[in-house]
């Protein structure tokens, strides 16, 4: 997402801009969009995260290397993307190579660090997404990086869609008069999942309107199945029932998210890493009330009982507290609506879009 705001918010400001993604070139790109895109055919699905990691880097370097000739600037957003690149910039492809840096896996086999520690590396200029970030890769890689925000279309996320959108998808997951807290992003271990639904089940222990989770996404590159049948596993252990008390809505077409979070009552996202939380913003302009982490990089951006409620980091008690405050105390939630929707304003696409031509320049 921040690859495709990005560019549309360059091509406004009159960058000259493309993107290139794999995917499959029949099916055609998510969703229209105002910048050329270029689809590069992925490759089938291995078995191994290594194997896919380097097959899909592949791929890409002969999708680059057809395209040669064609940008001054290649701007790529994951080490996949950045491994590729430098392999075509290296062999004479005429461009300079910049990478934003989302955040770092805690990946486990020597191959993949040391891919991950050369897409750092290779690239003519790095930028980040946060100051924490900054700060991480001059302090682990020695590399000077900039900071270009993430951003958010607050109109789009405001607009709660057509009449009776709220009633039809709350009825979708069975919500009734049910208190609704989303979350995006799937069931994975940087998104603090088993923490949630540790909380979740505390919270339905307490007096006060029933709660439930809907989660939406889980598309990963990476392989989470353990993890996942492990969380939902301890469902039952916390009082807990899917497609009761949690619900998987799975991925949603593009169009369809902004109504989900008009569906819901609260936003809860207590991630242990993150390089900014992009979904947090999309929250706050959809005037959701926020409950998350707090963790360095949301304290960048969020003030503690200003524009959201920020808990203890995996501490599934601190979680359960700030979350019954949502659902409890509509004077609250009242004061973070107002705050949260003047942050998210400050994120605008525009304004983030305005900091990399001159980055490109400087290359």
């Amino acid at each position: 997402m921040h690859s495709v705001e990005l560019a549309e918010a360059l091509a406004t400001e009159g960058v000259d801009v493309a993107l290139i993604a794999l995917g499959d070139p029949a099916e055609g790109f998510f969703r229209p969009t105002s910048v050329p895109v270029h689809i590069v055919e992925a490759p089938p699905r291995a078995e191994t995260l290594t194997e896919r990691v380097f097959s899909h880097i592949d791929a890409l370097t002969a999708g680059l290397a057809d395209l040669r000739g064609r940008f001054d600037i290649v701007h790529t957003q994951d080490c996949i993307s950045a491994r590729a690149a430098a392999r075509v910039r290296d062999g004479g492809g005429g461009f300079r190579l910049l990478r934003t840096v989302h955040h770092i896996d805690d990946f486990t086999t020597p191959a993949l660090i040391e891919c991950q520690d050369a897409a750092i590396l290779e690239p003519d200029r790095v930028l980040v997404v946060s100051e924490p970030w900054r700060r991480r890769l001059l302090d682990e890689h020695g590399v000077e990086a900039a900071v270009v925000t993430n951003g958010v279309r607050v109109e789009r996320f405001a607009d709660a869609g057509p009449p009776g959108e709220r009633d039809r998808l709350r009825a979708r997951i069975g919500a009734a008069d049910r208190h609704v807290f989303l979350t995006v992003g799937g069931i994975e271990p940087r998104k603090g999942s088993r923490y949630l639904v540790e909380a979740l089940g505390l919270l339905k222990a307490m007096p006060g309107l029933p709660p439930m989770l809907a989660v939406v996404g889980g598309h990963s590159f990476q392989d989470y199945r353990a993890y996942r049948d492990e969380v939902l596993g301890s469902l039952g252990s916390h009082g807990l029932r899917l497609d009761d008390d949690v619900v998987l809505v799975g991925t949603v077409p593009d169009a369809e998210l902004p109504g989900w979070f008009g569906a819901a009552d609260s936003f809860v996202f207590p991630s242990v890493s993150e390089g900014w939380g992009l979904v947090v913003l999309e929250a706050l302009a959809a005037g959701l009330p926020v409950v998350a982490s707090d963790i360095e990089v949301f304290r960048s951006f969020l003030t503690h009982d200003v524009d959201a409620v920020l808990t203890e980091t995996a501490n599934p008690a601190s979680l359960a507290a700030g979350m019954a405050r949502l659902r409890d105390d509509p004077d609250l939630v009242r004061r973070l609506r107002a705050a949260g929707t003047a942050t998210a304003g400050r994120y605008s696409w525009s304004s983030t879009a305005r900091r990399p031509p001159a980055i490109y320049a400087e290359a």
